[in-house]
């Protein structure tokens, strides 16, 4: 019989922090282990090694390269306290991203929240409290007027975070500064680190806007040796504030690996990030092609490809290939055509009318609305329109039993005088219904929605998602075995396609 005890026990406590669902995601040491590896073994035996943590949570970074200058510079020294003192004081920095993480990553780091404590392993002296894990209170830089006041550093929400003395900030130092080397005035060999990944703008609905592109790019004004970070996916394919930071990461040839993980949980048990998770090794002496591993449970798959191959980062290494034959005969796609975000002017909380000459689909169903609110695309109204819904349908890229995903959440034909609100996109719009039926239904094809799936990292379906996908002949019908014939695929990528995307029945529903 199973015993509980051991199934749950964890030793390390920051196993245990790390199983806490945050913004600021706590690293476990199986993964921050994972993310030292890549670095060259040499650097831990080399008493001048430098290593900077510029957001500390736990302090889990340090610890572990703390072993490991343990292990390889111990013979260097007279005694192991002369090597501790070495190492803690000369080698291991850390900006801590709020008070209480700056006494954690202390005490796990120095075995005491002060390192001037009698508890401490290291005595940085007397009037020393921080050591080498530092902690300041920033202040953000509010411009703007009354609710829409954001900080000039961050885009935080002053609505959100402008609080008193007692609270924290969450200003982050590292990218409130203008240049990063002024908080320590040194030079560092590796900076490795789980960044904050998003902070709230003030939005609707919890609305957030990403933050860890800015500890990437003020790491590389540092201009390290080496930098590694774990952060989520969505970069991939860009989006809100990161379509330049996608850009300068695909035309980046010191980018040497990154590890992919669709599914956050894998890297972070309990926590769902939409669009998963990865982390990368970043080597200022090396130009070339990218080692990409695509990690899915006990499945592994390694390619050594150029990062800025495509307008954005096609995630699964097999699929390249079909993406390849794809876009090398020249067709349009649909991207072209897709609406923008408020495909007919209204937005996601509208809601229908007593009465209305129009009918509105909305996240509730469907009902009347009156013809005058609807302020852009009225030139579609009278037509026959396919819609999808703006969510992807695998949330976190969890995919379902079979390891297959749907894509599509709400796939759905708006007959005219039907519109909806910004909860969907329209996909296109058609002047007959034959026509729309067949876009519709080749929306539905396991070859569409792959080709979807290899433009998307986030949960939201936009324009950009179907760039990939090219527009048919839709006076007549298509499925997907047509399609593969179309386009010459071959039996393992049909095999590929097959395997990924969970199959929709024409008519409607799932099978």
């Amino acid at each position: 019989m199973e015993n509980i005890f051991e199934r749950l026990y964890k030793p390390d406590v920051l196993s245990c922090l790390a199983d806490l669902s945050n913004d600021e995601v706590f690293t476990p040491p199986e993964v921050a282990n994972k993310m030292l590896d890549l670095l060259p073994q040499e650097l831990f035996r080399n008493k001048e090694t430098k290593i900077l943590d510029p957001a500390c949570k736990s302090g889990v970074f340090l610890r572990e390269a703390a072993k490991r200058f343990i292990a390889g510079e111990r013979d260097q020294f007279d005694s192991l306290e002369e090597c501790l003192d070495w190492i803690f004081k000369n080698q291991l920095y850390g900006i801590a991203i709020t008070e209480l993480t700056s006494l954690l990553s202390r005490r796990s780091i120095y075995c005491s929240k002060y390192p001037n404590s009698p508890f401490s392993i290291v005595d940085f002296g007397e009037d020393d409290v921080q050591g080498n894990i530092m902690f300041h209170r920033i202040q953000h830089n509010w411009v703007g007027v009354d609710d829409d006041k954001k900080c000039s550093w961050c885009g935080a929400s002053a609505k959100k975070y402008e609080r008193p003395a007692d609270l924290e900030t969450h200003a982050y130092e590292w990218i409130h500064t203008v240049d990063p080397e002024d908080i320590w005035n040194m030079k560092f060999d590796v900076i490795i680190s789980n960044p904050p990944y998003q902070l709230s703008d003030g939005g609707n609905n919890a609305s957030a806007i990403p933050i860890y592109h800015k500890f990437i790019e003020q790491a590389k004004k540092l201009n390290p040796r080496y930098m590694t970070m774990i952060i989520p996916s969505r970069w991939y394919a860009g989006g809100r504030g990161l379509d330049k930071f996608r850009n300068a990461m695909l035309a980046d040839k010191s980018l040497r690996e990154l590890y992919d993980y669709a599914n956050s949980d894998e890297c972070f048990p309990g926590v769902d990030i939409s669009g998963g998770i990865c982390y990368f090794l970043w080597d200022r002496e090396y130009s070339g092609k990218c080692k990409i591993v695509n990690i899915d449970g006990s499945k592994m798959n390694e390619a050594y490809r150029d990062l800025d191959q495509f307008p954005i980062l096609i995630r699964s290494n097999l699929a390249v290939s079909v993406v390849e034959k794809i876009l090398s005969r020249g067709e349009e796609n649909l991207a072209k055509y897709v609406s923008p975000q408020r495909p007919f002017g209204l937005r996601t909380y509208a809601r229908p009318d007593e009465v209305g000459e129009l009918t509105l689909r909305w996240n509730g169903g469907r009902g009347p609305l009156q013809r005058e609110k609807v302020t852009v695309g009225e030139e579609n109204i009278d037509k026959w329109n396919v819609i999808v819904s703006r969510v992807f349908y695998e949330h976190g890229g969890k995919t379902d039993k079979n390891g297959q995903n749907r894509v599509l959440s709400i796939l759905e034909l708006l007959g005219p005088k039907e519109v909806c609100s910004e909860t969907y996109v329209v996909v296109m719009s058609f002047d007959n219904q034959t026509e729309a039926e067949n876009l519709y239904n080749y929306l539905k094809t396991k070859f569409a929605r792959f080709m979807i799936l290899q433009a998307t990292s986030s949960i939201m379906i936009t324009k950009n998602a179907f760039i990939f996908l090219p527009v048919q002949d839709f006076k007549k019908p298509w499925n997907d075995e047509a399609l593969y014939s179309k386009y010459n695929l071959t039996e393992d990528e049909i095999d590929y396609i097959e395997s990924v995307i969970r199959p929709m029945e024409l008519s409607g529903g799932d099978e």
